[in-house]
């Protein structure tokens, strides 16, 4: 009788302390960088984006290194970055990592431009995260 005791004891120490572990994952969310898209429904510039750019961007290595976030430019601001001024023209994409903004693409310049912009911004990251990226541009599988 007192085994069984101990047992359930056990079982229910190690239940909470697993309890308590989770919810300190599931609120700890690791920051890692992040391409911000803020958009409008109108924008033309953003459409365009998204017919030119936007239906390839998550299979290339930019998108599956920086996964895009589409905020509504008049919608609730995120919470979880800091960026040095509210965007003001659509779209403005920009690069945040750990929470802090990185740099940014005001407007939308064509395909080729894109690229070459988002590789600028790249390269402003920490050493070991742009050491990911080969530098070759957009790259699908």
């Amino acid at each position: 009788m007192f085994r069984m005791r101990s047992i359930a004891s056990l079982r229910a120490a190690l239940f909470a302390i697993c309890a308590l572990l989770a919810a300190q994952l599931a609120g700890a969310r690791v920051q890692a960088a992040e391409l911000l898209m803020f958009e409008e429904d109108w924008c033309h510039w953003c459409q365009k984006w998204d017919d030119e750019v936007g239906v390839i961007y998550a299979k290339t290595e930019e998108g599956r290194r920086l996964p895009l976030r589409r905020v509504d430019i008049h919608g609730a601001f995120p919470k979880d970055v800091a960026l040095t001024s509210r965007p003001q023209y659509t779209p403005t994409f920009i690069l945040v990592d750990e929470g802090q903004e990185v740099g940014r693409i005001e407007g939308y310049p064509g395909e080729d431009f894109f690229w070459g912009l988002l590789g600028r911004l790249i390269d402003k990251l920490p050493a070991s995260e742009h050491d990911s990226f080969d530098g070759r541009g957009p790259v699908t599988n």
